[in-house]
């Protein structure tokens, strides 16, 4: 008879067991309503230990189905997971791929299937992690990357840019005076605006800038090129703004590079620039410019918005967008420099 009964209660116990999920990693969680039971298994079935209420915070220990098992003063018990929000442990901010072809599933196991394939030193923010996976995405969407397949991206700090050579060249000068936008305003003036405000904010973190124009002056290309080529130029950058007078309505950021070694630091930069704007993400593209082809020196040229769009022709020459923009080359820089 007691043989018998072990039978019967063995397998029982065995698929309680595998319904139980670990979590090996130290979290919180914040109950969500008020009167909230705390049971002393993962069901209805069992006995109510006592109640918790909207904010009060427990250790996480276990998941088994839909219950959470939570650490109590001298004991555990089990919440119902609808009632308790389960915080993401700590994580980067953004993360690069470290393989060809990586696959970015659907979920966080290789159970789930897998939603697209990453190339090598793409950068992906991460939403929050979850055992040995983050939830990521870019602008190509979002999914979930086994965490050993990347490298978090670096924060920069004042000491990535110290003894740097950057050379900030603003589109266009003099004569040439560049796209024409929407409220007569040309983009030679508003790339120079913003090379100055990009100066004064690299020479205050320890930077050597170099300018390519210091006025409104006529620079020709080959001699844009070539005074980058003679410095101990750590990065160029090319300052621009778009117009296509026919499409009035378009908006959006995008940046080029022309060596594909030049390729992570246009994704670091254009990455930071969203981010820091809010801009359209018209992203990263190989481009065929001469300030680039000939340039020995790690070089991207940006477009910064589209002075054909009257409302953001106006936005452009604020003081606070112009902040923002260059607060966002400078994060995208110093990632560059701190992950290079």
């Amino acid at each position: 008879m007691k043989r018998t009964k072990l039978i019967i209660v063995l397998p029982i116990i065995i698929v309680f067991m595998l319904l139980i999920t670990p979590i090996s990693h130290a979290l919180e969680g914040t109950v969500t309503k008020n009167r909230v039971n705390i049971r002393s298994g993962p069901g209805t079935q069992f006995s109510n230990m006592e109640q918790a209420n909207k904010g009060d915070r427990y250790n996480v220990l276990q998941r088994a189905d839909d219950w959470i098992k939570v650490k109590l003063n001298y004991r555990e018990g089990w919440i119902a997971a609808d009632y308790i929000q389960i915080h993401s442990e700590q994580h980067p901010e953004t993360i690069t791929i470290s393989n060809k072809k990586t696959h970015i599933r659907n979920g966080p196991s290789t159970d789930y299937s897998i939603n697209h394939f990453a190339d090598k030193g793409s950068i992906y923010n991460v939403r929050s992690a979850t055992g040995d996976w983050y939830e990521i995405e870019n602008k190509h969407g979002r999914g979930y990357i086994y965490k050993q397949l990347t490298k978090p991206v670096s924060t920069p700090s004042k000491s990535s840019f110290a003894n740097k050579t950057i050379v900030v060249d603003a589109g266009h000068g003099g004569r040439d005076v560049g796209a024409i936008g929407a409220t007569e305003v040309f983009e030679k003036d508003v790339a120079y605006l913003t090379a100055q405000e990009l100066k004064k904010e690299l020479e205050m973190l320890g930077a050597n800038v170099k300018m390519t124009r210091l006025r409104d002056d006529f620079v020709p290309l080959n001699s844009r090129i070539s005074f980058s080529n003679t410095l101990n130029t750590d990065v160029f950058i090319s300052l621009h703004y778009n117009s296509v007078p026919q499409l009035p309505n378009v908006t959006g950021i995008e940046a080029y590079y022309y060596q594909e070694r030049n390729r992570s630091l246009a994704t670091y930069v254009q990455a930071e620039l969203i981010k820091s704007t809010g801009a359209d993400n018209r992203g990263t593209s190989f481009g065929d410019f001469l300030v680039l082809r000939q340039n020995y020196k790690p070089a991207i040229l940006v477009e910064l918005g589209f002075i054909s769009n009257k409302n953001q022709a106006s936005l452009l020459q604020t003081t606070m967008y112009q902040q923002q923009l260059v607060s966002g080359i400078i994060n995208g820089l110093g990632k560059y420099f701190a992950n290079e």
